[in-house]
């Protein structure tokens, strides 16, 4: 099969998973907290996974153990607690706008700390997908940017966590296997999840709260798909392409977040479908492989 077409397939699937996580971390807070709701996304992750620790943790991996901690911590378990925080104070769609820097602090972080060379075409293509992102979320949206500046800021800082966390798979675990990388990430972040999990009073709401069980299934399935199978996937997209391509995947979020709002009977506007092209604009020039020049080193 094309590898081309397969890189699309992996980003557009990501985009759906990860799409919706914003509306199962809502569903998951109806009963625990923000803490909780993100602890339980990292061990259920790290449980669903960890059958394959004795197939996938071996000794010829552990050199690669700085970079392990890297991705798990780094990548996934700050952002998680981070994301869950912000939606106590703003709104999903303003999270999700502010969620599309990802791919603008990959470039910047790949040029800056990592020394990547990057086309002047793809940083044309972040540039294009952002303000392509911003609008569609924006449009009809009477939310400005006064909200308490705290919580946008728990997800910028998210968003720099992800560029480091895409530029250090990159270049320190492209060799190693995508579900090992994530087994090893996971099995050192998911016994931490769980420990500061069982010092809250989770078990108490589980118990007592008579739509709990239904939250946590909501959360179960953000954690085995939008955590420990996307991750996968997208050390994949990763290694196929390049880390401003693959974060780019936050550039076509909001998208699947329209499809939400449409499900729920949300007004869908001509001007719309305008946005979504200059996004698809945006990520296609970030995958042009030949440009002309480069940013320097």
């Amino acid at each position: 099969m094309n590898t081309k077409f397969i890189n699309w397939f992996i980003l557009i699937l990501l985009a759906l998973i990860w799409g919706s996580s914003f509306i199962l971390m809502k569903r998951g807070m109806e009963v625990f907290s923000s803490g909780q709701v993100a602890a339980l996304r990292i061990f259920i992750a790290f449980l669903f996974l960890s059958p394959l620790i004795f197939k996938h943790v071996k000794k010829e991996s552990l050199k690669h153990w700085k970079a392990f901690i890297g991705m798990g911590v780094i990548g996934n378990l700050i952002p998680a607690f981070l994301f869950t925080n912000a939606e106590t104070g703003i709104s999903s769609s303003l999270t999700g706008a502010l969620n599309s820097l990802t791919p603008l602090f990959t470039l910047l972080i790949g040029v800056m700390l990592f020394k990547a060379k990057t086309g002047w075409i793809n940083a044309l293509g972040i540039a294009i997908g952002f303000v392509g992102a911003l609008g569609l979320l924006m449009v009809g949206k009477q939310e400005a940017f006064d909200s308490d500046l705290l919580f946008i800021f728990y997800v910028v800082l998210a968003t720099i966590c992800y560029a480091l966390s895409v530029n250090i798979i990159k270049k320190y675990l492209s060799e190693v296997n995508s579900t090992t990388a994530t087994v090893w990430a996971m099995m050192f972040i998911g016994p931490f999840a769980g420990a500061y999990l069982f010092t809250t009073d989770f078990t108490h709401r589980l118990v007592t709260n008579p739509v709990a069980l239904q939250s946590l299934g909501f959360i179960s399935i953000l954690a085995i798909f939008g955590t420990a199978i996307s991750v996968i996937i997208f050390n994949v997209l990763i290694k196929n392409t390049s880390p401003i391509f693959a974060s780019s995947v936050t550039y076509l979020i909001p998208i699947v977040a329209m499809g939400w709002g449409l499900f729920d009977n949300e007004s869908v506007l001509p001007v719309h479908f305008a946005w979504i092209g200059l996004i698809l604009a945006g990520v296609y020039l970030v995958n042009k492989k030949k440009s002309p020049k480069s940013l320097p080193e």
